[in-house]
């Protein structure tokens, strides 16, 4: 397989932290810069897409779920290695889990499983999702305004 040619500027991503009966929604990664680590679903915002709109449809194509975005919850900026490696800015919304059974329907999903957000279980997490998880518990937790 090729390897991707990324542009020479930063794209921008979307994921969500989605909360079930008090877990939170985590997927390995199955290649690119993180493969293996446990992360939130998401992807790539295409031209033209809100950026809830991209997060709703990542994770339906990436885990099958129907799910209730709420507010942003942070973001993390993942830089490849070397002059040609990739440079995503990826914003976490906070969601709440609607319909569905997650199942790993993406080919970029090595596994998936429903965690405890305060401990991730113990699992190799990308840099900076905890501070996000927890941030996005906090949103979910906090009254409506």
């Amino acid at each position: 397989m090729a390897l991707e040619a990324y542009p020479r500027r930063p794209i921008v991503g979307v994921s969500a932290a989605i909360f079930r009966a008090g877990k939170v929604l985590l997927i390995q990664r199955a290649r690119g810069t993180l493969a293996g680590t446990w992360s939130l679903p998401g992807g790539r915002v295409e031209h033209g897409e809100r950026l809830v709109e991209a997060a709703a449809r990542e994770v339906r194509e990436e885990v099958g779920l129907d799910i209730a975005i709420g507010p942003l919850a942070g973001y993390a900026e993942v830089i490849g290695d070397g002059p040609a490696g990739p440079h995503f800015v990826v914003l976490a919304f906070a969601a709440r889990w609607q319909g569905g059974e997650p199942v790993a329907a993406a080919a970029e999903v090595a596994a998936l499983r429903w965690a405890d957000p305060a401990t991730l279980d113990g699992l190799p997490v990308t840099p900076g999702l905890g501070p996000i998880i927890a941030e996005a518990a906090r949103l979910l937790a906090a009254p409506a305004a």
